[in-house]
């Protein structure tokens, strides 16, 4: 069986990523990475995260798609007031610098907050006021990778998706926008017999003593995004030992 080596929400710490993967000892012949989204924003080199991740893919590794990956996917392609306001609203300032690209002003009245994370789905395909954007072809490509990203990977004994899934309902039933976004619920209500490796949410919310470590849940859960971006850690988990990696 190989090694199985989990990381999570990256958000453009580079320097990071590629320390954690040199501190596993990552070898792409005999370890199975998988990348549970959030490869961009709020970090300082979202564009090299990006091209980072193409390149561990094309050497075996598994990406998966992060709410933030969706939200830069969607406002560049979509374009409406909807996805370039959620997107504005969750740190896009650091990505679009990467690129050297530019979003329009909007009425910040009509924007979407993270609060609100399952609007109805005519609100987020409005296209009465989408745009027509002029990208570079890098910026084009790399927001295309994010878009063809799948959402979850499950194995015999793993689940592994950015957010979570629903805690009663099972895989094939579960929201794209839950796999994505889903918080306490999750956390809280699942009890399925397989483990769910997850992101999206900040370990010190959920350790009482607000620290960065992984979380490992009683309910057979793992939460491995220990806030990089943030001043926390960026964890790379290890199975199925259980043995963890962090800068």
């Amino acid at each position: 069986m190989k090694r199985i080596l989990a990381i999570s929400d990256i958000h453009g710490e580079l320097a990071k990523m590629e320390e954690v993967l040199k501190k596993a000892a990552y070898n792409p012949d005999s370890d199975q990475l998988i990348l549970l989204g959030d490869y961009v924003d709020r970090g300082p080199d979202s564009r090299g995260v990006i091209a980072k991740v193409r390149s561990l893919v094309q050497d075996g590794a598994i990406a998966l798609k992060g709410n933030h990956d969706e939200m830069m996917s969607k406002a560049l392609f979509i374009a409406n007031d909807f996805w370039i306001g959620r997107w504005k609203r969750n740190g896009y300032q650091a990505t679009v610098d990467c690129y050297q690209f530019e979003l329009p002003m909007l009425d910040l009245e009509k924007e979407a907050t993270e609060e609100v994370p399952y609007p109805p789905l005519p609100d987020r395909n409005d296209l009465s006021t989408a745009r027509t954007f002029e990208l570079s072809d890098q910026l084009r490509e790399d927001a295309e990778f994010l878009d063809s990203l799948p959402l979850f990977h499950e194995m015999e004994s793993y689940i592994f998706v950015h957010a979570g899934i629903h805690p009663t309902n099972s895989l094939a039933d579960t929201l794209e926008d839950e796999m994505l976004w889903i918080r306490g619920e999750f956390h809280q209500g699942y009890q399925g017999e397989k483990t769910v490796i997850f992101g999206h949410t900040s370990t010190y919310t959920m350790h009482q003593d607000g620290s960065y470590k992984v979380y490992f849940g009683e309910n057979n859960i793992i939460g491995i995004d220990g806030g990089a971006v943030y001043g926390g850690l960026l964890h790379c988990l290890e199975l199925p030992s259980k043995k963890v990696y962090s800068v």
